[in-house]
């Protein structure tokens, strides 16, 4: 998988679900000594938890959306706010030390706020190392967003693909998971690597080896090329006996050496061209010179 440092966002489908790789990757997180947020949406807590040990647990800190996201149990347990009150909650925290944010999931979000408004507030929580305040020292804090790519259209999914510098596409063939993970970075060419790997029941990662990093020329791997030759009127290349017939082909403007010979060697007998005009009754003929007053 990708370095410890930048952990990518998960994009799952039908066939290969992404909360389980999510899940590794907190654990891993959490096994660097991190503090971990998870913003829970789609499985209550207890599911969440549910398979890491007592040491990945002891640093996690669930922000509970699944059981009751409008609060109207009245039980007073309901976050404030609701989801973007809880992300922005998150973006005025003055914590020391490095932080990951993991949202399960995005695709939840995008139901419940709008995209423009969900993609500012994650831009926000990427920006909070750069942009600290006097009062704390300067953090490191990673964006983990689990997406179902199948739920939304290509609008939302590409706008949020442009806020992620490690983008992760789950796949497979059998029993075999793989992840096509697509590099971001400032100033470099989009790199494409396809990663094999297992998950093990404690949620680690049993990696199998993967291909080379390879240089993409566009940002989005799902973009299938496009052949801007497939529905042109006229062909672009021309056979054997087409070119023979063009090279043969005197154009009516050049002025060969036919026509050269045909000009000077006219004959005595050859036809005279006359040209004769019969003016129309109705036709306004005036006798009068119309330049007569000019004297010229």
């Amino acid at each position: 998988m990708p370095e410890p440092g930048r952990p990518p966002p998960p994009r799952d489908s039908v066939e290969w679900e992404g909360r389980s790789l999510l899940k590794a990757l907190v654990r891993q997180a959490a096994l660097r000594g991190e503090r971990v947020h998870v913003l829970g949406c789609e499985v209550s807590e207890e599911e969440f938890r549910e398979g890491f040990d007592p040491g990945t647990n002891s640093r996690l800190v669930y922000h509970d959306l699944f059981r009751d996201p409008l609060n109207w149990s009245n039980t007073g347990e309901a976050l404030p706010g609701g989801p973007l009150g809880v992300l922005r909650a998150m973006c005025r925290r003055t914590g020391p030390g490095p932080v990951t944010i993991a949202l399960d999931s995005l695709s939840w979000l995008l139901l419940h706020l709008p995209c423009t408004t969900l993609c500012q507030t994650l831009h926000a929580l990427s920006r909070q190392d750069s942009c600290p305040d006097n009062s704390s020292p300067v953090e490191h804090v990673r964006v983990l967003g689990l997406l179902h790519e199948e739920l939304h259209g290509p609008g939302p999914v590409e706008a949020l693909s442009t806020l992620a510098q490690i983008e992760v596409t789950l796949s497979g063939t059998g029993d075999q998971a793989s992840a096509h993970i697509l590099y971001r970075r400032p100033q470099h060419r989009p790199t494409h690597k396809i990663q094999w790997f297992t998950i093990l029941p404690d949620f680690s990662l049993d990696l199998q080896g993967g291909s080379p990093p390879k240089s993409q020329p566009h940002p989005d791997p799902h973009t299938h090329p496009v052949d801007p030759t497939t529905h042109l009127t006229f062909n672009l290349h021309l056979s054997k006996k087409e070119k023979e017939a063009k090279d043969s082909l005197t154009l009516p403007f050049q002025f060969s050496s036919e026509k050269q010979q045909a000009l000077l060697c006219r004959g005595l007998g050859q036809a005279t061209s006359h040209i004769f005009y019969e003016p129309d009754a109705y036709d306004d003929l005036d006798q009068e010179d119309p330049d007569d007053d000019l004297d010229i």
